[in-house]
């Protein structure tokens, strides 16, 4: 039988390497659908992944690609389902992840006659993809789906593809005729391991070896240079920093390795930022600038694949266009080892007391539910080697940068400039359909898992089966019936007291729903019972639901509170605003233990010049 249009692409997805693909059906890619469905029958090696709606099909599509460094692909109908995947391909889009969707459309003998579902749908793609194209016959087909996997992998973004769903059915010619009009493409890559001229390294060399208090922010960008980065690290003495997407570049165990920078960073990275004479950003856009040395005090050079990222959040001197494993490789041979290692030192020691600091914090007992901070403290302690772990947009970002730490061999993610909510747990299904012999825990509120997150669990319930090997799967829900983020935004960013038409949450017995499903759930409503309810879970070989009801009070302190972020906060709280009392409360406790913290360092310090002056006389 003569193959069609969607046997050839399917094919051509195998030879891109393609294994599984996240997808929804409908009538405008039926016939696709069908040949998806005839794929799966001759066992032709590729997974059919069908979540519970289209939204959730893209943002896993994003996280399969920030996981395994592949290029995500996502199926859906055509308008409908095509407007749902926007989201998640905006988040691939603003993360750099490359993925390509296939979306379906009417047939082309239909279009510009307002036939049901159809719309403009390369006008509608325009803005969140790097390559966008209609097939209109199948003698391009082969040229636009090659295409497409190449500027996704290239230009590190979403790549669409739209098939009518008349041409999805016809004939594919066998081979390809040469011809003007006819483009002969490969199913190859593009290489990535793009390295600076000599003359740059050169220059950048000079920059480093110059420092005396070099800072490395390293981002998502820089994953797989973990080994370059702590060998250059090493040789000038460098402190290192973490974006929040690259938390897991640098393992956690690395002493000069102070996490993350900003609102939800710790005061270690701040001080750095602070006081450090050279700063070198590796594969990231951070996109705090105010957080970053003033305009000025640090020489600055960065390194990554998108030019227009470089130069755009601090005034760097030198910007290197290359990857940065390949950008690293050629320029350690060229820095001069430091035998002063005093900066590097004084990061570890402020970073041993952030630990404690944030411990202290964890340990605080709060009256109107349970400490979200001694939650992921305890997750934290229970992560087994190599596991997983997702956070979602809000509160949990916060606790996930200040206690969570990826230990070497572990990973974790989130939605980053997009922030979007809900993607915690088709972040999660899709880490455990890459790696299904690995723990898995997804952290999420209840509001974004009240989005999209509940109906994943059926997901995790219809595929649980293929986990055989790990079947250890678990959700932690933030259960305070609150916008918590939000809630908090408002009193810090706007100094508007909290609204509870707007921000509050519906209760919902979250660990009864992960019953319903056949799944174990658990309740935690006093701080008593994290303990407990984290060694069960981790006991327990197979998806389990933490239902903790935390405190909506507990504030999401940053490293260094602003005038700004104290006045609006107290113009807020004297607005009647209805967790007032509670907030006050908490705030102080939280404001005591870090006061406690920082004196007990302050001493310590103090302590310490004392003995040295001791020691001279």
């Amino acid at each position: 039988m003569t193959a069609s249009v969607s046997d050839f692409v399917i094919e051509r997805l195998r030879e891109w390497g393609i294994r599984r693909v996240f997808g929804y059906p409908g009538d405008g890619i039926g016939a696709f659908d069908g040949a998806l469905g005839a794929a799966e029958r001759a066992d032709r090696g590729l997974q059919y992944v069908r979540p519970t709606h289209e939204e959730a099909c893209s943002l896993m599509a994003t996280a399969h690609a920030k996981f395994t460094g592949e290029v995500g692909v996502c199926i859906a109908t055509s308008s409908p389902g095509g407007f749902h995947m926007l989201n998640g391909l905006y988040d691939a889009k603003m993360d750099n992840q490359p993925v390509v969707a296939i979306v379906g459309q009417q047939p082309t003998t239909s279009l510009g006659t307002f036939v049901q579902q159809e719309s403009n749908l390369e006008r509608t793609f325009a803005d969140v993809a790097v390559y966008v194209q209609t097939v209109v016959t199948p003698a391009q087909a082969q040229a636009v789906l090659d295409t497409a996997f190449r500027t996704a992998r290239l230009r590190l973004g979403p790549a669409v593809v739209i098939l009518p769903h008349d041409v999805q059915a016809m004939d594919m010619p066998e081979m390809q005729v040469p011809s003007a009009s006819i483009a002969r493409s490969s199913a190859v890559a593009a290489s990535t391991s793009i390295t600076p001229p000599a003359a740059d390294i050169a220059r950048a060399a000079e920059i480093i070896n110059s420092g005396s208090r070099v800072s490395f922010l390293v981002g998502h960008g820089a994953g797989g240079a973990t080994d370059e980065i702590l060998e250059a690290a090493s040789l000038c003495g460098a402190g290192i920093v973490t974006a929040l997407r690259g938390k897991h570049v640098i393992p956690s165990e690395v002493p000069h390795h102070t996490q993350q920078l900003g609102l939800l960073g710790s005061l270690p990275s701040t001080e750095q930022m602070s006081d450090c004479d050279t700063l070198v950003m590796l594969g990231t856009n951070y996109p705090y600038s105010e957080f970053l040395p003033p305009s000025g005090q640090a020489r600055a050079l960065q390194i990554d694949l998108k030019p227009e990222h470089m130069g755009l959040r601090y005034p760097t001197e030198l910007n290197l266009w290359g990857d940065v494993r390949a950008t690293l490789a050629a320029l350690i041979p060229h820095l001069t080892r430091t035998e002063d290692l005093s900066w590097q030192k004084q990061v570890a020691e402020s970073m041993e007391s952030w630990e404690q600091e944030m411990e202290a914090q964890a340990m605080l007992t709060v009256e109107d539910g349970v400490n979200p901070r001694r939650v992921f403290h305890e997750l934290n302690k229970r992560l087994p080697p190599r596991a997983i772990v997702t956070a979602d947009a809000g509160t949990t970002a916060d606790w996930y940068g200040h206690h969570i730490r990826l230990r070497e061999g572990m990973t974790g993610d989130l939605s980053g400039r997009l922030a979007t909510m809900l993607g915690a747990m088709p972040y999660a299904t899709a880490a455990k359909f890459a790696f299904p012999e690995r723990t898995v825990v997804c952290t999420i509120g209840d509001g974004a898992f009240q989005m999209l997150g509940m109906n994943e669990l059926i997901t995790v319930k219809r595929h649980l089966e293929s986990w055989v090997e790990n079947p250890q799967f678990i959700v932690v829900v933030l259960h305070n019936d609150d916008l918590t983020q939000v809630s908090w935004e408002m009193r810090t960013q706007d100094a508007d007291p909290l609204w509870p038409t707007a921000q509050d949450v519906e209760s919902v017995d979250y660990a009864g729903w992960a019953e319903l499903l056949g799944f174990t759930g658990l309740r935690v409503t006093e701080d008593s019972e994290v303990e407990e309810a984290m060694e069960t879970a981790f006991a327990h070989r197979g998806v389990t639901l933490i239902d903790a009801r935390t405190s909506r009070s507990v504030p999401p302190l940053p490293p260094r509170i602003s005038r700004e972020f104290a006045k609006n906060t107290g113009i807020a709280l004297l607005q009647e605003d209805p967790a007032r009392s509670e907030v006050v409360r908490d705030s102080a406790k939280a404001l005591l233990a870090e006061g406690v913290e920082r004196a007990r360092k302050t001493m310590h310090i103090d302590h310490e010049r004392d003995l040295e002056e001791d020691q001279e006389h």
